[in-house]
Protein backbone atom coordinates (compact mmCIF):
# COMPACT_ATOMS: atom_id res chain seq x y z
CA UNK A 1 0.00 0.00 0.00
CA UNK A 2 2.95 2.15 0.45
CA UNK A 3 4.00 1.97 -2.90
CA UNK A 4 0.31 3.01 -4.24
CA UNK A 5 0.32 6.15 -1.45
CA UNK A 6 3.53 6.96 -3.36
CA UNK A 7 2.17 6.71 -6.67
CA UNK A 8 -1.18 8.96 -5.12
CA UNK A 9 1.21 11.60 -3.98
CA UNK A 10 3.07 12.15 -7.12
CA UNK A 11 -0.32 12.34 -9.40
CA UNK A 12 -1.42 14.94 -6.83
CA UNK A 13 1.83 16.61 -7.29
CA UNK A 14 1.73 16.70 -11.64
CA UNK A 15 -1.78 17.71 -10.75
CA UNK A 16 -0.94 20.53 -9.05
CA UNK A 17 2.25 21.90 -11.58
CA UNK A 18 -1.02 21.52 -14.14
CA UNK A 19 -3.41 23.14 -12.24
CA UNK A 20 -0.92 25.69 -11.68
CA UNK A 21 -0.22 25.98 -15.07
CA UNK A 22 -3.75 26.59 -16.11
CA UNK A 23 -4.55 29.20 -13.70
CA UNK A 24 -2.12 31.25 -15.30
CA UNK A 25 -4.07 30.67 -18.42
CA UNK A 26 -6.73 32.40 -17.49
CA UNK A 27 -4.77 35.42 -17.00
CA UNK A 28 -3.10 35.19 -20.40
CA UNK A 29 -6.84 34.51 -22.29
CA UNK A 30 -8.06 37.64 -19.95
CA UNK A 31 -4.76 40.32 -21.58
CA UNK A 32 -5.74 38.70 -25.12
CA UNK A 33 -9.45 39.39 -24.90
CA UNK A 34 -8.95 42.60 -23.80
CA UNK A 35 -6.24 43.39 -26.35
CA UNK A 36 -7.98 41.88 -29.17
CA UNK A 37 -11.66 44.26 -27.98
CA UNK A 38 -9.19 47.10 -27.65
CA UNK A 39 -7.95 46.85 -31.29
CA UNK A 40 -10.85 45.99 -32.51
CA UNK A 41 -12.63 48.64 -31.65
CA UNK A 42 -10.05 51.52 -31.57
CA UNK A 43 -8.14 50.79 -34.74
CA UNK A 44 -10.83 48.53 -36.47
CA UNK A 45 -8.60 45.99 -36.71
CA UNK A 46 -9.25 42.22 -35.89
CA UNK A 47 -8.24 38.71 -36.49
CA UNK A 48 -10.20 35.43 -36.61
CA UNK A 49 -7.03 33.51 -34.68
CA UNK A 50 -6.60 35.86 -31.79
CA UNK A 51 -10.48 35.20 -31.10
CA UNK A 52 -9.88 30.97 -32.02
CA UNK A 53 -7.13 31.68 -29.36
CA UNK A 54 -9.08 32.70 -26.42
CA UNK A 55 -11.08 29.71 -27.42
CA UNK A 56 -8.34 27.34 -27.12
CA UNK A 57 -7.02 28.65 -23.95
CA UNK A 58 -10.89 28.76 -22.64
CA UNK A 59 -10.66 25.13 -23.57
CA UNK A 60 -7.45 24.41 -22.36
CA UNK A 61 -8.22 25.88 -18.98
CA UNK A 62 -11.05 23.73 -18.32
CA UNK A 63 -9.54 20.42 -19.59
CA UNK A 64 -6.25 20.79 -17.55
CA UNK A 65 -7.88 22.08 -14.88
CA UNK A 66 -10.41 19.14 -14.26
CA UNK A 67 -8.01 17.22 -12.34
CA UNK A 68 -6.92 19.80 -10.03
CA UNK A 69 -10.45 20.50 -9.33
CA UNK A 70 -11.44 17.20 -8.31
CA UNK A 71 -7.91 17.16 -6.09
CA UNK A 72 -9.35 20.01 -4.20
CA UNK A 73 -12.70 18.40 -4.04
CA UNK A 74 -14.63 21.28 -6.11
CA UNK A 75 -16.77 19.48 -8.72
CA UNK A 76 -20.27 20.04 -8.28
CA UNK A 77 -21.99 17.03 -6.64
CA UNK A 78 -25.45 16.51 -5.39
CA UNK A 79 -24.82 16.09 -1.22
CA UNK A 80 -28.32 14.82 -0.45
CA UNK A 81 -27.03 11.76 0.87
CA UNK A 82 -23.12 12.35 0.98
CA UNK A 83 -22.78 14.55 3.96
CA UNK A 84 -25.28 12.41 6.14
CA UNK A 85 -22.72 10.03 6.06
CA UNK A 86 -19.02 9.88 8.33
CA UNK A 87 -15.35 10.18 6.62
CA UNK A 88 -15.79 6.58 6.25
CA UNK A 89 -18.89 6.42 4.45
CA UNK A 90 -17.96 9.23 2.23
CA UNK A 91 -14.85 7.17 1.21
CA UNK A 92 -17.27 4.41 0.23
CA UNK A 93 -19.09 7.00 -1.81
CA UNK A 94 -16.04 8.73 -3.16
CA UNK A 95 -14.44 4.92 -3.93
CA UNK A 96 -17.70 3.87 -5.77
CA UNK A 97 -17.96 7.23 -7.74
CA UNK A 98 -14.61 7.21 -8.91
CA UNK A 99 -14.26 3.40 -10.00
CA UNK A 100 -17.98 3.27 -11.44
CA UNK A 101 -18.37 6.59 -12.70
CA UNK A 102 -15.28 8.83 -13.15
CA UNK A 103 -12.66 6.34 -13.81
CA UNK A 104 -14.94 4.78 -17.11
CA UNK A 105 -16.04 8.41 -18.42
CA UNK A 106 -12.51 9.69 -18.13
CA UNK A 107 -10.53 7.12 -19.46
CA UNK A 108 -13.33 6.46 -22.47
CA UNK A 109 -13.49 9.91 -23.49
CA UNK A 110 -9.48 10.28 -23.52
CA UNK A 111 -9.48 7.12 -25.56
CA UNK A 112 -12.58 8.18 -28.33
CA UNK A 113 -10.99 11.85 -28.68
CA UNK A 114 -7.27 10.25 -29.51
CA UNK A 115 -8.17 9.22 -32.88
CA UNK A 116 -10.15 13.14 -33.57
CA UNK A 117 -6.68 14.04 -32.27
CA UNK A 118 -4.74 12.17 -35.09
CA UNK A 119 -6.21 12.83 -38.01
CA UNK A 120 -5.88 16.62 -36.85
CA UNK A 121 -2.41 16.64 -36.76
CA UNK A 122 -1.65 14.04 -39.50
CA UNK A 123 -3.88 16.13 -41.84
CA UNK A 124 -2.82 19.37 -40.93
CA UNK A 125 -6.58 20.50 -39.81
CA UNK A 126 -6.75 24.02 -40.10
CA UNK A 127 -10.08 26.25 -39.25
CA UNK A 128 -11.93 27.07 -41.93
CA UNK A 129 -11.91 30.62 -41.15
CA UNK A 130 -9.64 33.20 -42.31
CA UNK A 131 -6.37 33.54 -40.61
CA UNK A 132 -7.61 30.58 -38.13
CA UNK A 133 -5.53 28.23 -36.76
CA UNK A 134 -4.26 25.21 -36.60
CA UNK A 135 -6.83 22.54 -34.98
CA UNK A 136 -4.85 19.61 -33.62
CA UNK A 137 -3.26 21.67 -30.29
CA UNK A 138 -6.43 22.10 -29.05
CA UNK A 139 -8.04 18.54 -30.26
CA UNK A 140 -4.46 17.24 -27.78
CA UNK A 141 -6.43 18.91 -24.91
CA UNK A 142 -9.35 16.70 -25.01
CA UNK A 143 -7.18 13.19 -24.59
CA UNK A 144 -4.56 15.38 -22.42
CA UNK A 145 -7.26 16.80 -20.12
CA UNK A 146 -9.39 13.67 -19.09
CA UNK A 147 -6.15 11.31 -19.06
CA UNK A 148 -5.10 13.59 -16.16
CA UNK A 149 -8.44 13.59 -14.86
CA UNK A 150 -8.58 10.00 -15.01
CA UNK A 151 -4.82 9.77 -13.55
CA UNK A 152 -6.25 12.30 -10.43
CA UNK A 153 -9.01 9.80 -10.44
CA UNK A 154 -6.31 6.55 -9.66
CA UNK A 155 -4.97 8.98 -6.80
CA UNK A 156 -8.03 9.51 -5.43
CA UNK A 157 -9.45 5.43 -5.58
CA UNK A 158 -6.30 4.98 -4.21
CA UNK A 159 -6.48 7.70 -1.52
CA UNK A 160 -9.88 6.15 -0.35
CA UNK A 161 -8.45 3.08 -0.04
CA UNK A 162 -5.86 3.90 2.17
CA UNK A 163 -9.01 5.86 4.48
CA UNK A 164 -10.95 2.52 4.58
CA UNK A 165 -7.79 0.52 4.53
CA UNK A 166 -6.38 2.48 7.71
CA UNK A 167 -3.26 3.48 5.74
CA UNK A 168 -4.72 7.34 5.82
CA UNK A 169 -5.99 9.25 7.71
CA UNK A 170 -9.49 9.88 7.49
CA UNK A 171 -9.78 13.63 5.98
CA UNK A 172 -11.23 15.24 9.17
CA UNK A 173 -7.78 14.16 11.03
CA UNK A 174 -5.93 15.73 8.02
CA UNK A 175 -4.45 19.19 8.91
CA UNK A 176 -5.27 21.60 6.13
CA UNK A 177 -3.26 22.02 3.14
CA UNK A 178 -2.20 25.37 2.20
CA UNK A 179 -2.92 26.56 -1.48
Amino acid sequence: MKSLLALARAIDALTERVGRVAIWLVLAATLISAGNALVRYALGESSNAWLEIQWYLFGAMFLLAAGYTLKHNGHVRIDILYNRFGARGQAWIDLAGGLVFLLPMAGLLAWLSWPMFHEAWATGEMSPDAGGLLRWPVKLLLPVGFGLLALQGVAEVIKRVGVLGGHLALPAEQPDEEV
